[in-house]
């Protein structure tokens, strides 16, 4: 199985979204290439090589090699901010939700990291009216990671100084798994998720709501 489909840990159906299985297979062999060579550097014929399809067949489903890297980078931000909606509206104190979203967020990038490395780090080569819909999904996902926080600091849990620097900090601790995840190594997404989840608690100054304390 590829390693855009699946390493411990990930989803259990990748790109099950994405039809006829022709394009699902292109945009599996875009999403590999493009973490492998950049994207710059991946042509169709690469793309169509990999999916074991000819280079004329790639445009019946997608016009550009830009419209298959918009895919995936709206599929994947998509998925990213599921994650940490549901995170920041379950159930549970700040502190709860928090260890959640982190936990989600980080076993997503690394159970997934060869997709997560295209989804975050290859925006600045999409067009300007891609690319802008993109941004504005991230900042979706930075606003449900703030509001968390926030409530952390309203209830007294958190001790947060800087609220929108720490929430920058928690997400790019969170990504930035997906640049150093070893599939081979010695932690599992599942423990790298529980590991950072008690980091970014740490960092925030988590304790005892209020009232717990009376």
């Amino acid at each position: 199985m590829s390693t855009a489909e699946e390493t411990r840990g990930g989803d259990t159906e990748p790109w099950s979204e994405v039809t006829p299985d022709a394009a699902r297979r292109l945009l599996i062999a875009a999403v590999e290439a493009f973490a492998e060579r950049g994207y710059h550097a991946t042509t169709t014929r690469d793309i169509a090589g990999r999916a074991g399809m000819s280079p004329a067949a790639l445009y019946i489903h997608y016009k550009t090699k830009e419209e298959l890297l918009h895919r995936i980078s709206r599929i994947g931000h998509d998925r990213a901010l599921d994650i940490l909606r549901t995170a920041a509206r379950g159930e549970g104190g700040p502190a709860e939700r928090l260890a959640d979203a982190v936990s989600s967020f980080v076993r997503w990038h690394a159970g997934r990291r060869t997709t997560a490395l295209v989804v975050q780090y290859e925006l600045d080569a999409l067009g300007p009216e891609a690319r802008a819909e993109i941004v504005a999904l991230r900042r979706q996902c930075d606003a449900e990671v703030r509001g968390i926080i926030e409530d952390g600091v309203a209830t007294g849990e958190f001790e947060v100084l800087d609220l929108k620097g720490t929430t920058l900090a928690v997400l790019s601790l969170c990504i930035d798994v997906a640049r150093w995840f070893n599939v081979d190594g010695p932690r599992t997404p599942d423990e790298v998720g529980a590991l950072y989840a008690d980091l970014v608690l740490r960092m925030v100054g988590a304790k005892a709501p209020a009232a717990a304390q009376k």
